[in-house]
């Protein structure tokens, strides 16, 4: 379908011949923000780097505005978890978010006025500007995110993937994080999001996919957030916080993935 930024159909993953996703359907609309959620160890990152092709799929095709992501990856922008990127290695904040242009003006030609600008203007967008000439090695979480943020967005991309991006920030970065994704939102783009807080998915997101290795529900948060199907997502109790806003929390002793013993 044409009006789809992600189609998923049959993927499988499997670590050592144990399957980490199975079997996986996913249709994703235009113009979304998406919450990915499910317990530790559903396949949640795994589900987004199989997608970029970042570590090799068992089964299944994917693809990105109906076509397959080496055709399209310049209009995919993707933020890894934090936790994963080496933060000693000595470059400065402009550095990084230049590298999110490197698609564009290629590896080996040197970026430019323009390609500094576009990287500032991002900066500005993320409230790092005055950290431009700093190490990433003397950032702080909430400004290490921020700056991975920025990279994404100077990619200008279509399609975005954030693997965790509210993970260990102050509520003053996650404020300024979600206003991003509601900017990025009301000009049309796209961003999937690796998330844990059930209690926002309401007020973050208009989108939800529940994934347990296999997906439990995928649709619009007031259709596919609820009881039901949280519960079998997650397998443990669910306890209902809100009743106006159909948000939950879990009670985190009970809750194990389908597949844990």
């Amino acid at each position: 379908m044409p009006n789809l930024a992600l189609k998923i159909e049959d993927l499988t993953v499997a670590y050592h011949s144990k399957p980490v996703l199975w079997d996986v359907d996913m249709s994703v609309p235009e113009g979304v923000l998406l919450a990915i959620v499910g317990p530790n160890g559903a396949g949640k990152s795994t589900l987004i780097k199989a997608a970029l092709d970042l570590i090799p799929r068992a089964a299944g095709d994917v693809r990105f505005f109906g076509q397959p992501y080496r055709a399209v990856r310049h209009q995919i922008g993707y933020v890894p978890q934090r936790g994963t990127v080496d933060w000693d290695f000595p470059t400065t904040v402009l550095n990084v978010v230049m590298m999110g242009l490197y698609d564009k003006v290629g590896w080996i030609r040197r970026v430019g006025k323009r390609e500094r600008q576009l990287a500032m203007e991002a900066l500005e967008q993320v409230s790092m500007t005055e950290f431009a000439d700093r190490q990433i090695s003397q950032l702080s979480g909430g400004q290490q995110q921020r700056t991975f943020l920025a990279r994404a967005l100077v990619q200008d991309a279509q399609l975005y993937f954030m693997d965790e991006p509210f993970a260990a920030v102050d509520a003053v970065t996650e404020r300024a994080i979600v206003a991003i994704l509601r900017q990025l939102r009301s000009r049309g783009k796209t961003v999937l999001v690796v998330h844990h807080d059930l209690q926002t998915v309401p007020e973050y997101f208009d989108w939800v996919t529940l994934l347990n290795v296999e997906v439990i529900a995928n649709g619009a948060v007031g259709e596919v957030f609820n009881v039901e199907n949280l519960s079998r997502a997650y397998g443990g109790k669910m306890t209902v916080f809100d009743n106006q806003t159909t948000a939950f929390t879990t009670e985190l002793s009970d809750v194990k993935p389908n597949n844990a013993p």
